[in-house]
C-alpha cells in the first residue's frame, strides 16, 4: 500500500463528456433476446450506455470536456502548466495522446504533459499524480481521464458487451494555500492481471484481435478483498469516520457490487452514489462522471466531504478522502456523433459545436 497526503491543491471544476451514440436495452434484446437483456439490466443496474461513433477516439471526448471546462472557469489555455491524461485507449501507439491534446487545446509551449495507462482506478491515480506534480511546481493543471472501451468489446460477448460505455472527464486543479488535504491510499497486485485484460493487438500478440476478456468471479472476489480496506485506510488518514462523509463514490461498475461494498463499509443508501444506469462502466471516467451527473448541484453550492474509490484492471485500486466545492463548473457535455475526417487526424480546438450540457 502507498499512503499519501497532499494539501495546498484545490479542485476548481469538472466537466464530463459522453458521445451522442447510445446502446439501449432494446438493442441488447435484439442481439441476445428479451429475457437475457432483462436479466443483465437487473443484475447490473445498467439500462443504456453511450458509445462512440466510428472514427471517434478518447481524445475527442477529453478535448471537448477540457475546452468546456476552461471556458466555464474563464481560464486561458496558456495559463495551464500541466496536463495529465489517464486512459487505456490511446488514439495511437505513439505519440502519446496527452501530446495530441496539448496541441488541440492550444496549451503553451513548455507546459508539461503526461500519459498514464490505468483503468478503473485511474481517476484516483491521476488525481494523486497531478496534485503531487502541481504541488511541486506550477499553478494550474488539467487532469483528463477517459476511455472508449466499446472499441475493445466483442458485440457478441454477453459477459462484457452490455457493461461498458464510453466517456471522458476533465478536472481543473489549482494551487491554493490552505486548501484541504487529500488523503490517498493506493495499491496493486499484478497477480490479477490476466483476469481483466486485452491480450491481443499489442506487441506480444499483434496477430490476435484486441478484445476485452473478463473473469467476473475473480473481479468480484478481488473487489471485496481489497477495496474495503483501502477505503478505511483513506478515511483513517483523513481522520474521518464513514458517518462524517457526505458522499461515497465508488467506481461505477455494477449497482449490486456498489450496494454490497457500501453495506460492508457501513455507508447509508443516502451517502452512496449510484449513477451508472444510463452510462454503464466507463472505466477511469466513472467516478467524475458520477460526480457530474449525480452531485452537480451539491458540489456547485457548497463544500462536500467525499470518499472516492476506483478499482479494477491490474489488479489496481486507489481511494481518496477529500473535501471539494463549491465548484465553478460541474456538468456533462455531449459529443455529436460524427466521425472526424481522416485527413484531420488532429482537429484543432473548437472543431464542432457540441450539444448543450447538463449541470453548470
Amino acid at each position: 500500500m502507498v499512503a499519501s497526503t497532499l494539501d495546498g491543491v484545490a479542485i476548481r471544476g469538472l466537466v464530463a463528456c459522453v458521445p451522442e451514440g447510445r446502446e439501449t436495452q432494446a438493442d441488447l434484446a435484439a442481439r441476445f433476446g428479451e429475457e437475457a437483456a432483462q436479466k443483465i439490466a437487473k443484475a447490473t443496474g445498467i439500462e443504456s450506455r453511450h458509445v462512440v461513433a466510428p472514427g471517434q477516439c478518447t481524445s475527442d471526448l477529453a478535448d471537448l470536456a477540457a475546452r468546456r471546462l476552461l471556458d466555464r472557469l474563464g481560464w486561458q489555455a496558456d495559463s495551464v502548466d500541466l496536463l495529465v491524461l489517464v486512459t487505456q485507449t490511446h488514439d495511437h501507439i505513439l505519440p502519446g495522446t496527452a501530446s495530441l491534446l496539448h496541441r488541440r487545446l492550444g496549451l503553451r509551449k513548455g507546459a508539461a504533459v503526461l500519459d498514464l495507462t490505468h483503468g478503473c482506478s485511474g481517476f484516483v491515480y491521476g488525481l494523486w499524480t497531478a496534485a503531487g506534480m502541481l504541488k511541486a511546481a506550477g499553478r494550474r493543471a488539467l487532469l483528463l481521464v477517459g476511455d472508449t472501451t466499446s472499441r475493445l468489446v466483442d458485440p457478441a460477448d454477453r459477459a462484457v458487451a452490455p457493461l461498458f460505455g464510453d466517456a471522458a472527464a476533465a478536472v481543473a486543479l489549482e494551487q491554493e494555500e490552505g486548501a484541504p488535504a487529500m488523503a490517498f491510499d493506493l495499491g496493486s497486485d499484478g497477480a490479477g492481471a490476466p483476469y481483466l485484460a486485452v491480450s491481443g493487438g499489442g506487441m506480444r500478440s499483434p496477430e490476435e484481435p484486441a478484445r476485452l476478456a473478463m473473469d467476473g468471479t475473480q473481479v468480484f472476489a478481488f473487489t471485496l478483498r481489497e477495496v474495503p480496506g483501502s477505503v478505511r485506510a483513506a478515511l483513517d488518514r483523513a481522520g474521518w469516520a464513514m458517518e462524517e462523509i457526505d458522499h461515497l463514490v465508488l467506481h461505477q461498475a455494477n449497482a449490486q457490487m456498489i450496494r454490497h461494498l457500501a453495506q460492508k463499509l457501513g455507508a447509508t443508501p443516502g451517502q452512496t452514489v449510484i449513477g451508472l444506469g444510463s452510462y454503464g462502466n466507463t472505466s477511469s471516467a466513472s467516478i467524475p462522471l458520477a460526480l457530474a451527473t449525480e452531485l452537480a448541484d451539491a458540489l456547485s453550492t457548497g463544500r462536500r466531504r467525499l470518499l472516492l474509490s476506483g478499482f479494477g484492471v491490474g489488479w489496481s485500486w486507489g481511494s481518496v478522502a477529500l473535501a471539494a466545492g463549491p465548484l465553478a463548473a460541474c456538468g456533462v457535455v455531449v459529443l455529436p456523433g460524427r466521425k472526424y475526417p481522416a485527413e484531420s487526424a488532429y482537429p484543432a480546438s473548437g472543431a464542432g459545436d457540441p450539444a448543450e450540457t447538463a449541470g453548470r
